[in-house]
């Protein structure tokens, strides 16, 4: 028998006891549990050889804790797999259960395994939320349990009617057999079931408990050696007064109900609470004061909890060191090797290379070995978050920027060093001024961090808090930055980081409108108030600037996507001020539209902005169709605000998981440039209504009239099932009731509806000339009712004048002859105009009604005729009868109806 599993006997605790300490062996503990002080005898243990039942048995016991645990955690998967193994394992236990029986843990767990999934199955709101792998692992183990169970039918019932029975039955059988194999120690352990092993280790748990309660309550009420003696002395009274009350009382009930106590008694106990109270107020003070000498000795200090990872922090140097560049940098590259580290204190780094700095610059060592040390620090910055969603605290934010613009002056100051990546840290000159100073890294790198960190903290911050406006007044500050270092490469950097750095300044400036730009245009500048004003009159417009950075990147860039971005951005810029053709002609020249597709998420979200952009312009010049077809693919997704990165949707999230919530929410953009999306949508409305509303009217009858723009029609809808029409609310129920307005050829009422208060303040104030383009709408929608009246109403009249027209639709003679004449060229309106009386004669070619619902009934006719002889040519081996043209319909020639292609055939043999 193995001497880590005994009890202890006589004469082991005798052997045990070394001097004064006693060595406790732990009850029912396992090998894996021993303490390190018997390492030494673990030389004289001997190999246990158990016999097969125990093996097999455990092999079980174990499965059935798997599945235990799988059940615990709703892990149907796992509990089926692992019922796949325990049916296996049993199967290789036939021979022994045939031999001593069915094991009562076995049908413990088929029972309550059953049971288990019973419940799944009928807790519905449950089984909606199971992933997909868990419910189909739900049925297929439901089906193999009741299957299983069968064979069992009589031992799980008799389990059910009886549970606790059948866990003590196991519980002494399992014992009993322990008891009697020659390894009963290692069966004690390993080959008993859970149940009887907790059952076994409660006895040792209880023993073990009253001597833990007995050293808390040395820690807190005993400092003396009576209390050690009074142990020994209450354990043996406790039990003894539990013994004596067993026969006292009748019921369990009335053993714990308070007892009234004589006076004598009631003070008795009030003293000792008194004294311990006393004794417990005396061990603070006490502590108290050791704790006040510990730190006035110094010799003590506080830290935190845990294992700490990195040893120590690396000390500055010593007394008596000559600090010199080399020690220097030797020490820099001492604080940079734990850097990354896990376990690294990155704001006691920081601190370090602080420290640094200001010896550096205590012993006067040279600008070169300061540069260095503050591209570490910076460095070091952008580490201290080393998750990539988050940003940067505001300290650290600052002292970012600090140290940026330090090494600018430095760098400015000192023209004789060179910085970049290519520059080896062997070939470094940080010492020799007589030749140019040689540092490694890269300032533009740098600024770029500092750039994306920027828009990190704008994109993680409240866009409707004050410190959104704290934050945003730091771009100034960032592009100031930008400038000064596209200034500093444009005299040092290669013409890659030349294109890097213009980018960088694009992309802070082709969002932003250009007011005094823009004022300047309007008129001549007055006198200006102050000099900040006169210098910003003065300075080079945005539109002069981006022409002037991204021609310089069109004509030296070699990476495509810089190039993409600076053209995107410019067209951006051009359809910001109202520069339509210039937009329009480089977005068609660029060609981005036939492979943006395989672009990048960023470049196709700027993409996507800049159509908008492109859109909105098209509408404020007038030019309806081209606004629609610009934003007819981002609308008619109903995805406007994803795919402008301006936030996710609700309904898309199932779709994503976390992670890839976290990359979609690092491509937003911040708020600051956001695009209005209920102006967009405004403007993409109404454009649709300025086209469809006349084609409706033309195609009335039309069966195969297409869609120009399906939102609309899906808006149109909408408002046509409301039971109940009250004066429009919301922008998409004021465009509506303007369709229907406009439908009937009432443009003043659809006016009404499109400019009105509430939209002025939802949409058209938005504009930067609100009244120019109110003008252009108000043109627009009178032009558009004019023909939709003419559509709807011509069969009605014979002639109309067109001074009646141009009074009607508040029109001028010209515009209105201009629009006429139009309709007539483009065959929309089947009319002749007669100029000495200005009229317009209608020639009554349009079919009414009636005549559009025959002529349909003729065309379905003619179509099923066509079909029917295909398939009877096809019968016969012929195929002749009418042949159908694409696009220009039948041709006759003189053997009947013939292709467009054999017709133009034998054109070709007549002219040979």
């Amino acid at each position: 028998m193995s001497r880590f599993f005994t009890t202890g006997s006589d004469s082991e605790s005798e052997s045990s006891l070394s001097g004064d300490e006693l060595v406790t062996k732990p009850v029912g503990g396992n090998f894996g549990k021993q303490p390190l002080l018997l390492s030494e005898d673990e030389e004289d243990t001997k190999r246990v050889v158990r016999s097969a039942k125990d093996k097999r048995f455990e092999e079980l016991t174990n499965l059935i804790k798997t599945i235990r645990n799988a059940m615990k955690i709703r892990d149907v998967t796992k509990c089926l797999e692992e019922f796949e193994l325990l049916c296996k394992a049993y199967g290789k236990a036939k021979s022994i259960v045939d031999k001593e029986g069915v094991p009562r843990f076995y049908i413990r767990i088929l029972a309550d395994l059953e049971d288990y999934l019973n419940e799944l199955w009928e807790d519905k709101e449950g089984k909606k939320k199971m992933n997909k792998n868990n419910a189909k692992a739900l049925s297929t183990l439901r089906q193999k349990i009741r299957k299983y169970n069968r064979d069992y039918e009589a031992q799980v019932t008799a389990y059910r009617q009886n549970p606790e029975q059948s866990a003590d039955e196991d519980e002494d059988k399992k014992s009993d057999d322990s008891e009697g194999s020659s390894s009963s120690d290692d069966d004690d352990d390993e080959g008993m079931s859970a149940a009887a092993f907790l059952k076994k280790k409660e006895g040792a748990i209880e023993g073990r408990s009253k001597f833990l309660k007995k050293v808390e309550d040395e820690d807190e009420d005993s400092e003396e050696s009576d209390d050690d003696e009074d142990w020994g002395s209450s354990g043996s009274e406790s039990d003894s007064e539990s013994d004596e009350d067993e026969g006292k009382y009748t019921s369990l009930a009335s053993k714990f109900l308070k007892k009234p106590g004589t006076e004598e008694e009631k003070r008795v106990m009030e003293k000792k609470r008194e004294e311990k109270a006393k004794k417990k107020q005396d061990r603070k003070s006490k502590r108290y004061e050791d704790d006040e000498d510990d730190n006035e000795g110094g010799e003590w200090e506080k830290v935190k909890g845990g294992v700490p990872l990195v040893k120590e922090k690396p000390k500055m140097f010593t007394k008596g060191t000559e600090i010199n560049h080399a020690v220097v940098v030797k020490k820099l590259n001492e604080i940079l090797q734990a850097r990354g580290k896990k376990g690294t204190d990155r704001a006691a780094q920081i601190d370090l290379l602080q420290l640094l700095v200001g010896i550096a610059a205590e012993n006067n060592l040279g600008v070169a070995i300061d540069v260095k040390i503050k591209f570490n620090i910076v460095a070091s910055l952008y580490d201290y978050n080393p998750n990539l969603a988050t940003y940067m605290k505001p300290e650290m934010w600052q002292k970012c920027l600090e140290y940026i613009d330090e090494l600018l002056d430095i760098l400015f100051a000192n023209p004789d060093i060179f910085i970049g990546e290519n520059i080896a840290e062997d070939s470094e000159n940080l010492s020799n001024s007589e030749q140019p100073y040689r540092i490694r890294g890269c300032i533009l790198t740098l600024v770029e961090r500092m750039d994306e960190e920027f828009t990190k903290i704008m994109q993680n911050t409240d866009p409707h808090s004050q410190e959104y406006v704290d934050h945003l007044k730091d771009e100034a500050r960032v592009c100031k930055i930008i400038n000064r270092v596209q200034t500093y490469l444009q005299d040092k950097g290669t013409t890659d980081e030349i294109c890097r750095v213009y980018l960088r300044c694009i992309l802070h400036t082709y969002y932003k409108f250009d007011y005094k730009a823009h004022q300047r245009q309007q008129g001549p500048a007055g006198d200006s108030k102050s000099e900040q004003d006169q210098a910003e009159n003065e300075a080079e417009d945005s539109a002069v600037l981006m022409e002037r950075l991204c021609k310089f990147i069109y004509a030296k860039d070699r990476t495509d996507r810089i190039r993409t971005c600076a053209i995107l951005c410019h067209i951006y810029h051009h359809a910001l001020h109202d520069r339509w053709y210039q937009a329009r002609d480089l977005m068609l020249m660029s060609h981005l539209q036939d492979n943006i597709q395989h672009a990048d998420p960023p470049v196709q979200i700027l993409y996507n902005r800049t159509m908008v952009q492109l859109g909105i312009c098209a509408f404020r010049q007038g030019m309806i169709k081209d606004a629609h077809n610009a934003l007819l693919d981002i609308q008619s997704s109903g995805r406007a605000k994803e795919l402008l990165g301006q936030g996710l949707l609700m309904r898309s999230m199932q779709d994503r998981n976390q992670e890839q919530e976290k990359i979609e929410k690092r491509r937003q953009v911040p708020f600051h440039m956001h695009i209005n999306l209920e102006l967009l949508e405004c403007v993409y409305l109404v454009s649709a209504m300025l086209l469809e509303i006349p084609y409706m009217a033309a195609h009335e009858f039309d069966a195969r009239r297409r869609m120009i723009s399906k939102q609309f029609h899906h808006q149109l809808r909408v408002g046509e099932r409301q039971p109940l029409l009250g004066p429009p609310e919301s922008m998409r129920e004021h465009v509506v009731a303007a369709s229907k307005a406009m439908k009937m050829g009432d443009w003043k009422t659809c006016h009404r509806f499109i400019v009105n208060e509430k939209m002025n303040g939802k949409v058209w104030d938005l504009f930067p000339e609100a009244d120019k383009v109110r003008s252009m709408l108000v043109r627009k929608i009178q032009e558009e009712s004019l023909r939709t009246y003419l559509f709807t109403y011509s069969s009605v009249y014979d002639s109309i004048s067109m001074e009646i027209l141009s009074d009607m639709f508040e029109l001028d003679l010209p515009t209105v002859h201009s629009i006429i004449s139009k309709m007539i060229i483009n065959e929309e309106l089947m009319a002749s105009l007669d100029q000495p009386t200005q009229t317009v004669v209608m020639h009554r070619t349009e079919p009414t009604a009636q005549q559009n619902l025959a002529l349909q009934l003729a065309e379905k006719l003619g179509s099923l005729v066509e079909n029917n002889e295909r398939v009877f040519d096809q019968k016969q081996g012929t195929y002749g009868g009418y042949f159908r043209d694409q696009k220009d319909g039948y041709r006759k020639n003189e053997g009947g109806y013939m292709r467009r292609g054999g017709y133009r055939q034998q054109e070709r043999e007549r002219n040979y």
